[in-house]
């Protein structure tokens, strides 16, 4: 084992603060990454504070958006090499065996093992995450950094960008579509940059109207204040695919019938409460509620190949991790456009 500097809260209710921490030595299969940054995601917050059913151990490192260097690699690694630019999102470990592995569908793996605050099957408690200057990886989930993006900007790319890019795969989203995204925030902001790289005709849906110009800038053809019903009513019955980035509760059924046939919906956001569907806003056009979570390793390669072909990064802004308690309390109020993404050589200073 060594020793590295992290960031970590000790408590719900404890601010996140300097600490050392224990990462493994490497085993031939592994590849140890100096992080350079690493983007705060809004499970972050809900995972430190304890906002999900009791499952936080303590002390939490959180961090799963990280974008570094590789600095050493173990004897049988034949992907890369000590300084490639690697990137680590979401998962470090799965089972490798099981029918979604074998199809390259590790989220869904039973046994997947998180980046952070899971069972860490090599030195025993948990996991801790990016918050952190080093990690130590399994090479099956490195990432390839594409060399002409901004770093900054990756780093969200590794939740936020696969979490948005693989829907709209999934669901066939190409050229001569019609596509919605609700909300406008750190995922729907990727959301409306991916569906406008891939050719579609792209609607943002927000509350807000004074997010219209924002909208436009990232790609939007159309922006509509889903609180206008008139607004509404004139995309009727028009949508081909319909992504739904929003965590606050929210009428799914006004979305649902803006479908076409054969339509859908899919959720990434996670609102507090379940959500009412009517029956008939489904049948009524033979159309699909769905949700979609990640993506697996061999797609989020391919989502960041096509960001450096695509030149898309997420739009950040970048702060020393001295100010992460600030930032935690920032989104909160949706107080950033779009994502904090840290810059983890302020942690040298600590």
């Amino acid at each position: 084992m060594y020793n590295a500097k992290a960031y970590s809260a000790v408590s719900a209710t404890a601010p996140l603060a300097s600490d050392t921490i224990a990462r493994r030595d490497l085993t031939e299969h592994d590849v140890q990454i100096e992080i350079l940054f690493c983007g705060i995601c809004h499970s972050d917050l809900h995972m430190v504070r304890n906002e999900w059913g009791g499952g936080t151990v303590y002390p939490i490192v959180p961090g799963h958006e990280m974008v570094g260097r590789i600095t050493q690699v173990g004897s049988a690694v034949t992907k890369y090499k000590p300084g490639d630019l690697a990137g680590v999102g979401c998962m470090v470990d799965s089972d490798g065996t099981c029918p979604n592995c074998k199809t390259g569908l590790e989220q869904f793996c039973p046994n997947l093992t998180l980046t952070y605050n899971s069972p860490d099957k090599h030195l025993g408690g948990v996991t801790y995450g990016g918050y952190s200057d080093s990690i130590v990886v399994d090479e099956r989930f490195v990432l390839r950094v594409p060399t002409n993006l901004d770093l900054p900007g990756v780093a969200p790319l590794l939740c936020a960008g696969i979490t948005t890019y693989s829907p709209l795969r999934h669901w066939g989203v190409t050229k001569g579509k019609k596509v919605g995204v609700v909300g406008i925030g750190g995922l729907g902001h990727m959301g409306v940059k991916f569906a406008r790289a891939f050719g579609a005709h792209v609607v943002v849906f927000t509350t807000s109207p004074n997010k219209k110009e924002d909208a436009l800038r990232l790609g939007a053809d159309e922006v509509v204040v889903s609180r206008n019903a008139d607004e509404m009513q004139q995309h009727a019955g028009s949508f081909d695919f319909i992504l739904d980035t929003v965590s606050a509760n929210h009428d799914i059924n006004a979305y649902l019938n803006l479908l076409r046939l054969d339509g859908n919906i899919t959720l990434v956001g996670v609102p507090e409460k379940p959500l009412e569907v009517a029956a008939f806003s489904l049948i009524m056009g033979r159309r699909s509620l769905s949700g979609s979570n990640i993506g697996g390793i061999a797609e989020t390669q391919e989502m960041l190949d096509f960001c450096g072909e695509h030149n898309i990064t997420a739009d950040v802004e970048v702060i020393p991790i001295q100010k992460v308690n600030e930032a935690y309390e920032r989104l909160l109020k949706s107080d950033v456009k779009y994502r904090f993404c840290i810059d983890m050589a302020s942690l040298k200073s600590e």
